[in-house]
């Protein structure tokens, strides 16, 4: 089971941007592989460090882990993608953290990073995915299918001429304080170190083509509209021979469903029944996301009688049970009616047993409601 990544950072989860940088940056000190080499439990502290702070020190994913937890970021379909972070991975996106860290003290694992050029990463492709109440309560996996940016079959790349596969240019000037040294993008390779050698059949310019894939998603239970999944590495792919793709990013719409309605995590139905069913009792079976259900109304059932179905509702998104199915009985009344019926009710009209007369068992419409959401 993996750990909190506060608790791998021993941070608290008020933590400010820049004590989850310093908190990092002591982690990094007491496990990078220079310093304990051949420690592979080091090296998975390192990674697993390294893992955390890309989620906290990034406002977006930090978000959604404080309100999903790992779930936001597990597998295809999960809210991030997996983290399964290498090396390679670590030195190129944390790069400067390491710089501040070490100053150059340690040879960032046997690589030359001001020689090495930063992986490109191709742009996330985001999609709009339509569920509905029976998908939100079971969960499940949802297959969609989407068009994403790949590399074409036959596209090569080769190193850059221009900067020799670094992705940095040196450039020399004259000051009034002598010869002066920066480094800067390379302007052919856009600091990816490659650049294009011959393209496949049916290719942009940067050798990529349009291709159709089926993706699927792991929708949790409990989701809501507007949730958003990120699917790691499923996006549109980078150029170049080392480029990382980006993500799928999934956002659900949540159909309103003709029979019942959602309010939280509780679910709201009117039932109507005729006169006679509400004097003589009845049994109705009522369809619901959860299979079929029984319902059993006693003799002298009053219209606004709330029927509630314990667990019967919306599973909650971070696994605290299910909402409650709350059914509104309603007595039907007929707007026309025939010689007869008309005549059996202008009979009991003054009757005492038609008369209403609400005992202390019956709740008022107010108390009714208080019941309902408390």
């Amino acid at each position: 089971m993996k750990r909190d990544y506060y608790e791998i950072l021993e941070i608290s989860r008020n933590a400010t941007a820049a004590e989850i940088k310093k908190a990092y940056r002591k982690k990094a000190i007491q496990y990078h592989p220079d310093k304990n080499p051949g420690d592979k439990v080091a090296e998975e502290k390192f990674k697993e460090a390294a893992e955390a702070y890309e989620i906290l020190s990034d406002p977006d994913k930090k978000a959604r882990y404080d309100q999903f937890g790992h779930q936001a970021f597990e597998g295809a379909g999960g809210f991030g993608g997996a983290h399964h972070m290498n090396m390679d991975d670590i030195f190129s996106q944390f790069g400067d953290i390491f710089g501040d860290i070490f100053g150059g003290g340690f040879s960032t694992q046997g690589r030359n990073q001001s020689h090495r050029a930063p992986r490109s990463r191709g742009a996330d492709l985001r999609v709009k995915l339509k569920i509905t109440l029976e998908d939100i309560i079971k969960g499940g996996e949802k297959k969609i299918k989407i068009k994403r940016k790949v590399k074409a079959s036959g596209t090569t790349y080769q190193t850059c001429h221009q900067c020799g596969g670094s992705g940095q240019i040196a450039r020399v000037t004259n000051t009034i304080f002598g010869r002066m040294q920066t480094t800067g993008t390379c302007h052919i390779c856009g600091g990816t170190g490659q650049v294009l050698q011959s393209r496949g059949a049916g290719s942009d310019a940067h050798g990529m083509v349009s291709k159709e894939d089926i993706v699927s998603i792991n929708l949790p239970k409990g989701v809501r509209n507007g949730v958003q999944l990120r699917v790691g590495g499923k996006g549109n792919e980078a150029p170049g021979a080392n480029g990382i793709p980006g993500d799928l990013i999934v956002q659900l719409v949540e159909q309103s469903d003709n029979k019942f309605k959602r309010e939280g995590n509780n679910l709201h139905y009117d039932l109507y029944i005729s006169i006679p069913e509400a004097v003589l009792g009845t049994d109705k079976i009522l369809k619901t996301p959860h299979g079929k259900i029984k319902l059993h109304l006693e003799p002298g059932t009053q219209s606004g009688k709330i029927l509630r179905l314990k667990h019967k509702g919306v599973p909650d998104l971070d696994g605290y049970g299910s909402g409650d199915l709350l059914i509104n009985v309603n007595i039907w009344v007929p707007k026309k009616l025939d010689k007869d019926q008309a005549e059996f009710f202008k009979q009991n009209f003054e009757h005492p047993n038609f008369q209403p007369n609400p005992g202390k068992s019956e709740k008022s419409f107010f108390e009714k409601i208080h019941d309902m959401f408390s």
